[in-house]
């Protein structure tokens, strides 16, 4: 296909100068006031039809592995499955697309980054009958794999950065870095879920020794960040830790792994699916004793040098804040009293008692009033003398000031990661629903046991409440668990899944197009052992991958007719370039990308360090898996480019980008100042590499940007355009990298 666009982004600009051109609507305009003769509509409680009553579900039932359908011999079981379809629903299939189109489409798929006149000229010079094949093992085996398919994870996995009050933000890149390392070593998709739930790859968790004593058997060191994934759910609101790890848990497992909106039966039973509101949160006691921790990740040299940086900075503090509290005691004394003797007099006599004199039930006691006798500092400020006042504030100020600039220049925080350990007073713990979701209502008289939906019988917790579940989620008899994970690896590769909803397999999801080839290849990824790797392989090597996106127009119209989405396959969707491989493909063609793996991300609109962060590497040239995302309601965090095309902040799982065409995209193509350096680069590397031919300049650009040679026509208008004048290599570049073909792949 060949885009009509060469002087797109010309005309674009002066449409937009004209005002002509205007972003698209976001939401739809709300009248300030309804017309006075317009009538209320009625409000209708959802009727929630009891669970007997609810439709039995495709995808729990059992899986069985469908027979193959008859094809010719050597043909790939994918294509064969399709195929079967194509008569049934009256369409035929397109011609393979070109080799030069497929190879830019599968370079852009597995690792994000374009090939280069090299690599293009390495393969299409291989005559060998399994070229393509070296060519995908070539590709899988690159350390830019699991950077490409780390990302689609981490969107499952709604990876942040930052989002307010996050506990695990400082490290939380850890947890990035192992999901990517996992996908580059290719651990089974079953180990991939188990260690980012309970921190162990393997279902045996525990060894007996000689003696006959069980203990937990060591985990991997690594495995420590896969935790990061539960840690990230972690966050502090209104100074309050209110559960907000477990409804996170909750709500990402379900969607991730199990394919089911669970976290829609929070405040009621699921409207559609055979989940109750006590499913959710018998899942969510599940995480119930989860806590969170703070890893220090330091060798001792570092420790040491850390420990002296703290006793310097606590001399300072205490030197300020022993005036502070001869200040207050009286005040925070009188005040304490005064909040003792309001309370029962059976009470007043465990409070009164010293701590070691307490019997456990009395430590209950003053542990559960501790909220109540807490004085806190504005309530000593309400009741000091204004002279006091004046001197507590001048006080305070010396304080934060040692506690902030002082503090920073006198103490290197050590790297440090979170991760999430069981309590075992929170285990003993009982567990509630919650009116409607609000973890300060627990419904006390609603208790739930520990449990999860689709599981009937009683769940063996002996070796952990996350552990069981993980156990079960991961098995093999799981109808959900393959079927969610190969659906996805369709998605990313095809542009849609099997099942078009890829997080809800419920019955609003629908059912999928072709659910004998899912079922099969849910069959084949357990044979394979969870090899997420081979089932890329098998995808990429079938016919239905490499068919070409567009042909026979004649074929295509009665194709169109017969089915217009496409669900059927008979070409490959067009797909624009998520923002990373956009990203990626502009920074590859300035030869400017910094390709190393690992580290905190980066801004590319700020290079001062995130609160609570390590300071951030000072490149922005890297991959844009790297670059910064989240929530602030302060700040923005995601920068424009991520979010101009299209990229979540984290806040939710993301199992599918939104796609859209917008004014912001073309005026970062055409004017932002990433663009404008880009261009500049691309241009002198075209004169380098082309010693000054620019005739061989038009040529190398193409390929380097689009994957192929310039039609006749586009040389022709190139060269008519840059005629004798080297510098206008630096327009010709920024109107290639504006071609529409450069965001899309076909």
């Amino acid at each position: 296909m060949r885009f009509n666009s060469f002087w797109l982004p010309v005309l674009l600009a002066s449409f937009l100068a004209a005002g002509q051109v205007k972003a698209p609507a976001r939401k739809a305009a709300v009248p300030a006031k309804a017309p006075a003769t317009a009538a209320k509509p009625a409000v209708k409680t959802p009727v929630v039809p009891p669970m007997t009553k609810r439709p039995r579900l495709w995808s729990l039932q059992p899986l069985a592995r469908p027979a193959v359908p008859a094809a010719a011999p050597g043909t790939n079981p994918i294509d064969a499955f399709v195929e079967s379809m194509y008569a049934v629903k009256g369409v035929q299939p397109l011609g393979l697309a070109d080799q030069r189109s497929l190879l830019r489409r599968v370079y852009l798929d597995l690792i994000g980054i374009p090939p280069t006149p090299a690599e293009q000229d390495a393969y299409l010079n291989d005559q060998s009958p399994d070229a393509y094949e070296k060519l995908i093992d070539r590709l899988l085996a690159s350390e830019q794999h699991g950077v490409r398919y780390g990302r689609h994870w981490l969107d499952v996995l709604r990876y942040a950065d930052a989002e307010e009050l996050m506990y695990a933000a400082p490290g939380i890149h850890y947890w990035r870095d192992w999901v990517i390392n996992a996908v580059n070593s290719d651990v089974p998709y079953d180990q991939f879920v188990r260690a980012q739930l309970t921190g162990y790859r393997t279902s045996e968790r525990t060894t007996i020794a000689a003696v006959g004593r069980r203990r937990p058997l060591e985990r991997r060191p690594d495995d420590l960040f896969a935790l990061g994934f539960l840690a990230r759910g972690s966050v502090n609101r209104d100074s309050k830790d209110l559960g907000e790890l477990q409804i996170a848990a909750v709500e990402t497992v379900s969607t991730a792994f199990m394919g089911m909106t669970v976290g829609c039966a929070k405040c009621h039973d699921h409207m559609y699916d055979p989940v109750r509101q006590k499913d959710f949160y018998a899942m969510k006691a599940l995480f119930d004793p989860l806590v969170i921790k703070k890893q220090t990740l330091a060798t001792p040299a570092e420790l040491v040098v850390y420990g002296k940086q703290i006793e310097e900075y606590d001399q300072k503090r205490k030197a300020v804040e022993a005036p502070i509290d001869a200040l207050t005691e009286p005040y925070r004394k009188k005040l304490y009293a005064d909040r003792v003797a309001m309370l029962p007099a059976d009470v007043q006599a465990v409070i009164n008692k010293l701590e070691k004199q307490r019997t456990p039930a009395e430590q209950k006691i003053a542990d559960d009033y501790f909220p109540v006798l807490r004085i806190d500092t504005d309530k000593i400020e309400e009741v000091m003398s204004e002279a006091d006042t004046k001197k507590y504030k001048e006080l305070r100020a010396k304080l934060n000031e040692v506690n902030g600039p002082v503090r920073r220049k006198l103490v290197k925080d050590l790297p440090a990661f979170w991760t999430v350990e069981v309590d075992r007073g929170l285990e003993r713990e009982p567990s509630y629903v919650l009116t409607s979701g609000d973890p300060e209502r627990p419904e006390k008289n609603n208790p739930v046991e520990p449990g999860w939906p689709f599981f009937t019988g009683q769940p063996d917790l002996r070796e952990g409440r996350v552990e069981a579940f993980s156990d079960w989620l991961t098995a093999k008899e799981n109808p959900l668990f393959a079927r969610v994970a190969v659906n996805r690896l369709w998605q990313w590769h095809l542009g849609e899944g099997l099942h078009k909803a890829p997080s809800d397999f419920g019955l609003m999801g629908g059912r999928p197009g072709n659910q004998p080839l899912l079922d099969w290849l849910a069959s084949e990824f357990i044979a394979r052992n969870y090899s997420m790797k081979q089932m890329h392989k098998l995808i990429l090597t079938s016919r239905t991958y490499r068919l070409a996106s567009y042909g026979n127009q004649e074929l295509t119209r009665k194709n169109l007719i017969a089915d217009p989405s496409n669900r059927f396959l008979w070409s490959f969707r067009l797909k624009r370039l998520e923002a990373e491989p956009i990203w990626d493909s502009i920074l590859t063609a300035a030869n400017d990308l910094d390709t190393s793996l690992g580290g905190v991300s980066f801004d590319i609109e700020s290079r001062a360090p995130r609160r609570g962060a390590a300071a951030p590497i000072g490149k922005v040239n890297r991959r844009a898996a790297y670059m910064v995302r989240g929530f602030s309601t302060s700040r923005e965090v995601v920068p424009n480019f991520l979010q101009a095309f299209d990229v979540d902040d984290g806040r939710a799982p993301c199992p599918i980008r939104t796609q859209t065409v917008t004014a912001p995209q073309g005026l970062f193509m055409m004017n932002s100042p990433e663009i404008e350096k880009a261009s500049t680069l691309f241009a002198e590397r075209l004169k380098r590499e082309s010693n000054g031919d620019l005739n061989a300049a038009v040529d190398l650009g193409y390929r380097i940007a689009l994957g192929r040679p310039p039609s006749p026509a586009e040389k022709d208008q190139a060269l008519s355009y840059v005629g004798s004048d080297a510098n206008r290599l630096k327009n010709l570049a920024w109107l290639i990298l504006n071609l529409d073909e450069f965001i899309y792949v076909q």
